[in-house]
C-alpha cells in the first residue's frame, strides 16, 4: 500500500484500475492485502465501480448501505474477513451485479428478499456465516444462477422445491445447516450439477433410483451425517466423471453395487455407519469391480452389515488407496495375504468383526502405515516380526483378540509411536526393553489382562510424555522401578492384579498429574506417602489389598472417602472416619513449657522463610551445576488426532470475531472458542500465513510439540491444517485455554480488576517457568530452546499454575553444540519478539529468575 500517496495519480495505485478515458476508478482489487478497520461508506461515491475485491482480509464492521449507489457494480467479493451486520437490502438496486460472495464473515439474519431482484446473479456466496432463517424460495427465479453456496448457516425449514428451476445450475452446497425433509426431486433434473452437497443436516428420503442419469455431470455427490435411507442407485455408474460418493452416518441399506466399479475417475467412496449388507455370503462382491478404480484413495465401508469373508482381490485394489476401513461389520475368515500390495495405505481399520488365523506377515509391507485396528477379533498366533518394519506407525490396536507368543522386539523400531494397545490376549514373556523405551509414546501404553512376567522394564523411565500406562492383570513381579516417576505426564496408572512387592516408590512424588493411580491386588508394603495429599490433579486412588501400614492421610484426596479405596491392608490405621480404621496410637504430647499461639506463628514463619530462601540458593547453585543429562530418542507423529475441522474451528469462535481475540502474536492471533461437541474451552491459534515466517513458525512449533510434555508446559489438543471455505491454506493449534491469562497481565495490569500477585505467588510462577525450562534443557533427547522467554509467553491456569507457551521461535540444540539461540549458525536473523532479552550462552533454569526478576521480585 505504500503506492497510495500523494505523489502519484490514485489511478496507479495498487488496486485501482481506472477507465483510460474518464479517469474514473473501475476496479478495486485488494485481495490479501492485511487490511483492517471498517468498509468506509465514502465507497459508495465510486460510481464507475464495476468490481469489488477485498477478499481475505480483516474488515469488521457492517456493508455500508451506500454500496447501493454502484449501480453499474457487477462482482462484489469481501469473502474471509469479519464483517457483521445484515446483509444490506438495497443491494437490490445494483441490477447488473453478477457475482455476491460474502462467505465466511459475521453476516446475520435472514437473506433479504429484496435480492429477489438481482436477475442476473450467476454466483451466489453466502456460506460460513450465521444466517438464519429459511432458504428463500424466490431464489429459484435467478434464472443465471450457476453458484450457489449457503454452507455453514443456521437455516432451518427445507430445501425449496423452487431451486428446481434453476437451469443453469452448476454448484449446489447447503451443508452444514439445520435443514429438514426430503431433497426435493426437482433439483435431481438440473442435469448441470457438477457439486452437489447435503452434508450434515437432518435431510430424510432415499435417492433417486435415477440419480445417475438426470445428473450426469456429477463430479461431487455429499449427502453425509443425515437420515437418508433406501438404497445405493445403481444407476450413479452413468454418472463418469464422479470422484467423490460420500453418504457416511446415515441409514442406507442394501448391496453396495458392483457398477460403481465402472467410476474410473473415483478418488473417495465412503459409506461408513450405515446398514449395508445382510452378512451373508456375497456383500463383499464389489471390491472385485473396484479393482478398476486406479484413482481411489479413500474407502469407507465400516460399521455396517457387510457379511462374507475378504476376498483375496482386494490385493489389486489401487496403490493410491491411503484410508482403508471396513471395521464394525460380520467379515470373518483369515486376512487375506495381498492386503500387503496396498502399500500406500496410512489407515487400516479391520476392528470389531470376525478375523481369524494368524496376522499375515506381509503387513510388514505397508510401509507408510501410520494407524492399525486389529482390535476386537478373534485372531490367533504370533504378532509377526515384520510388524518392526512398520516405522511410521504412530497407533496400533490388537486388543481382544487369542494373541499368544511374546510381545516382539522389532516393535521397538516403531520409534514414532503414540498408542500401543495390547490387552486381553494371551501374551507371555517380559515386555521388551526396547519396545517399552519408545520415547516417543504419548496417549497409552496397554498390555493389560495378558499372562506377562517378570519385573516392569527400568526403561519405562523413558516415556516422559505417556498420559496413560495399563500393566494391570499380569504376572510381573519385583519392585515398582524408581524410573516410572519420569514419567511425569502421566495421567492414568494401572498396575493392578501382580506381584509387584516392596514400598511405594519416592519417585512417584513427581507424577503430579496423576488423576487416576491403581496399585490394588500387589504385595506392595510400607507407608502411604503422606505427598499424596497434595496431588490436586488426583480423583481416584485404589490401594486395597496390598500391606501397607501406618497411617492413612486425611488431606486433599483422602478426605473423600468414595474416590480411595484402602480396604485389605490390615497395617493402616487412621484416615477419616468414612474409612472406618482402627485408631492409631497417639505420640507423646509435649512436657515442655507452654508457649503462646504468637510465638508458635514468629517461629513458623520465621523457619518457613529461612527455609524457603535456603531452598532457593540451593536449588539455584545445584542447577548451575548439575550435568546435562540425556534421555532415549523422542520422535512422534504431528498428528495428535483430534479430528477438527476449520468449519468447526470458524463456528466455536464465532467466525473469529474480535470479541472472542485474546491476544495477538508476532504471527498470528489467538482466540477463545467453544467446541460444539464436547463444550470444551480451547484456545485457538490461527497462523497469519501472508505473514513472513509463519509457515516456518507453525512448522517449528509442530515439531517441537509433538516431542514434549510437562505439567509446566501448555498443553496442546490437536492442529489443523486444512483449507479454509475458500480453498486457501489454513494452519492453526489447539490448546487448553488459560483463564488467566498471561504473566504480562497480572505484573503490568491495564484494568483495575487484577490484583497485584502476593510473593508466594511470585515465586510458585517462577518455580514452574523454572521447571519447564529444566525439562526443555536436561530431560528431552535434544535440548529444546524456546528463545521467546517473556512474561507474555508465560500463562496460567485456574490455580495459577504457570505453563510456558508459544515455540514459534524455538530450536533444537546439536549435541555437539553449545550455541546459544541467538547465534546464526543455528538459525537465520536474531531470535525473540518484543519483551524477550536472550539469555546468551548456559541455558540453565536459573535464567528464569534472573531473568523474570525486576518483574517478579521488584
Amino acid at each position: 500500500m505504500n503506492s497510495w500517496n500523494d505523489s502519484l495519480h490514485f489511478c496507479k495505485w495498487t488496486g485501482v484500475t481506472c477507465n483510460p478515458a474518464t479517469e474514473r476508478v473501475t476496479v478495486l482489487n485488494l485481495e490479501s492485502q492485511r487490511l483492517v478497520g471498517s468498509l468506509s461508506s465514502s465507497i459508495g461515491n465510486l460510481t464507475f465501480l464495476s468490481s469489488i475485491n477485498l477478499q481475505n482480509n480483516s474488515f469488521h464492521g457492517e456493508i455500508p448501505q451506500e454500496i447501493g449507489r454502484l449501480r453499474r457494480l457487477q462482482h462484489l467479493r469481501l469473502t474471509s474477513n469479519s464483517i457483521g451486520g445484515k446483509i444490506p437490502s438495497n443491494l437490490t438496486h445494483c441490477t447488473d451485479l453478477r457475482t455476491l460472495n460474502l462467505s465466511i464473515n459475521n453476516i446475520i439474519g435472514q437473506i433479504p428478499d429484496q435480492l429477489s431482484s438481482l436477475s442476473k446473479i450467476q454466483n451466489l456466496g453466502l456460506g460460513g456465516n450465521f444466517l438464519t432463517g429459511s432458504i428463500p424460495p424466490w431464489i429459484g427465479n435467478l434464472s443465471s444462477l450457476y453458484l450457489l453456496s449457503l454452507a455453514q448457516n443456521s437455516f432451518q425449514g427445507s430445501i425449496p422445491h423452487d431451486l428446481g428451476r434453476l437451469c443453469c445450475l452448476g454448484k449446489f452446497s447447503v451443508y452444514g445447516n439445520e435443514l429438514t425433509g426430503e431433497i426435493p426431486s426437482s433439483l435431481y433434473n438440473i442435469s448441470s450439477i457438477y457439486y452437489f452437497s447435503v452434508t450434515q443436516n437432518r435431510l430424510q428420503g432415499s435417492l433417486p433410483i435415477d440419480v445417475g442419469l438426470t445428473l450426469p455431470n456429477l463430479e461431487v455427490f455429499a449427502g453425509g451425517v443425515n437420515n437418508l435411507t433406501g438404497s445405493i442407485p445403481m444407476s450413479l455408474s452413468n454418472a463418469s466423471e464422479l470422484e467423490i460418493l460420500d453418504f457416511a452416518e446415515n441409514h442406507i441399506t442394501g448391496p453396495v453395487p458392483v457398477s460403481l466399479g465402472s467410476l474410473k475417475h473415483l478418488s473417495r467412496l465412503n459409506f461408513d455407519d450405515n446398514h449395508l449388507g445382510s452378512g451373508k455370503s456375497g456383500n463383499l462382491n464389489f471390491l472385485t469391480f473396484l479393482t478398476n478404480c486406479t484413482n481411489l484413495r479413500i474407502l469407507g465401508i465400516g460399521y455396517n452389515r457387510l457379511g462374507d469373508e475378504l476376498p483375496n482381490s482386494i490385493s489389486n485394489l489401487s496403490t493410491q488407496l491411503s484410508i482403508f476401513t471396513m471395521g464394525s461389520n460380520m467379515i470373518h475368515g483369515s486376512i487375506p495375504v495381498g492386503i500387503g500390495n496396498l502399500v500406500s495405505l496410512t489407515l487400516l481399520g479391520m476392528e470389531e468383526n470376525m478375523f481369524t488365523g494368524s496376522i499375515p506377515a506381509a503387513l510388514g509391507k505397508l510401509k507408510k502405515l501410520q494407524k492399525l485396528y486389529l482390535n476386537y477379533n478373534r485372531l490367533s498366533g504370533l504378532i509377526p516380526s515384520s510388524i518392526g518394519n512398520l516405522t511410521q506407525l504412530i497407533a496400533v490396536f490388537m486388543e481382544e483378540n487369542n494373541l499368544e507368543g511374546k510381545i516382539p522386539a522389532s516393535l521397538g523400531n516403531c520409534q514414532n509411536l503414540l498408542q500401543l494397545n495390547l490387552s486381553f490376549n494371551n501374551l507371555s514373556g517380559t515386555i521388551p526393553k526396547e519396545v517399552i523405551g519408545i520415547s516417543s509414546f504419548s496417549i497409552s501404553f496397554a498390555v493389560a489382562h495378558n499372562s506377562l512376567s517378570g519385573s516392569l522394564p527400568v526403561e519405562v523411565g523413558n516415556l516422559k510424555n505417556l498420559m496413560e500406562l495399563e500393566v494391570s492383570e499380569n504376572n510381573f513381579s519385583g519392585e515398582i522401578p524408581n524410573a516410572l516417576g519420569s514419567c511425569v505426564s502421566l495421567e492414568h496408572l494401572y498396575m493392578a492384579g501382580n506381584s509387584f512387592q516392596g514400598s511405594f516408590p519416592i519417585s512417584f512424588e513427581a507424577l503430579r498429574a496423576l488423576q487416576e493411580l491403581d496399585l490394588s491386588r500387589n504385595k506392595l508394603s510400607g507407608v502411604i506417602p503422606q505427598y499424596l495429599e497434595y496431588f490436586s490433579s488426583l480423583k481416584i486412588l485404589n490401594l486395597s489389598f496390598n500391606d501397607f501400614e501406618g497411617q492413612v492421610p486425611k488431606l486433599g484426596l483422602f478426605a473423600n472417602a468414595n474416590a480411595i479405596s484402602v480396604v485389605g491392608n490390615r497395617g493402616l490405621c487412621g484416615g477419616i472416619p468414612k474409612l472406618q480404621l482402627p485408631i492409631c496410637s497417639k505420640e507423646a504430647p509435649n512436657r515442655g513449657g507452654k508457649v503462646s499461639t504468637s510465638s508458635i506463628i514468629i517461629i513458623i514463619s520465621i523457619v518457613v522463610s529461612t527455609i524457603v530462601v535456603i531452598s532457593c540458593f540451593v536449588t539455584i547453585f545445584s542447577w548451575m551445576r548439575r550435568p546435562r543429562k540425556r534421555a532415549l530418542a523422542a520422535s512422534s507423529s504431528n498428528d495428535w488426532q483430534l479430528h477438527i475441522s476449520y468449519s468447526e474451528l470458524f463456528r466455536s469462535t464465532n467466525g473469529f470475531s474480535e470479541d472472542n481475540l485474546v491476544g495477538l502474536g508476532s504471527f498470528g492471533s489467538v482466540y477463545k472458542a467453544v467446541l460444539q461437541e464436547s463444550e470444551a474451552v480451547v484456545a485457538v491459534k490461527v497462523l497469519n500465513l501472508q505473514q513472513r515466517g509463519a509457515s516456518k513458525s507453525f512448522a517449528a512449533e509442530c515439531e517441537t510439540l509433538k516431542n514434549i510434555r510437562h505439567r509446566n508446559l501448555l498443553k496442546i489438543l490437536t492442529v489443523c491444517s486444512n483449507i479454509d471455505f475458500e480453498r486457501k491454506e489454513f494452519n492453526a493449534l489447539v490448546y487448553e485455554f488459560m483463564p488467566n491469562g498471561n504473566l504480562d497481565e497480572w505484573l503490568h495490569p491495564r484494568i483495575a480488576q487484577i490484583k497485584p500477585l502476593n510473593l508466594i505467588q511470585r515465586l510458585n510462577i517462577a518455580i514452574d517457568v523454572a521447571a519447564a525450562l529444566e525439562y526443555l534443557h536436561f530431560d528431552c533427547e535434544i535440548p529444546i530452546i524456546h528463545c521467546d522467554l517473556k512474561p507474555s509467553n508465560v500463562l496460567l491456569d485456574k490455580d495459577m499454575t504457570a505453563h510456558v507457551g508459544d515455540f514459534g521461535l524455538s530450536q533444537f540444540l546439536s549435541e555437539k553444540s553449545n550455541i546459544s539461540c541467538n547465534n546464526q549458525s543455528i538459525s537465520i536473523g536474531i531470535k525473540g519478539s518484543i519483551g524477550y532479552v536472550p539469555p546468551g550462552k548456559g541455558f540453565i533454569p536459573i535464567i528464569v529468575l534472573l531473568k523474570f526478576k525486576i518483574d517478579l521480585f521488584h
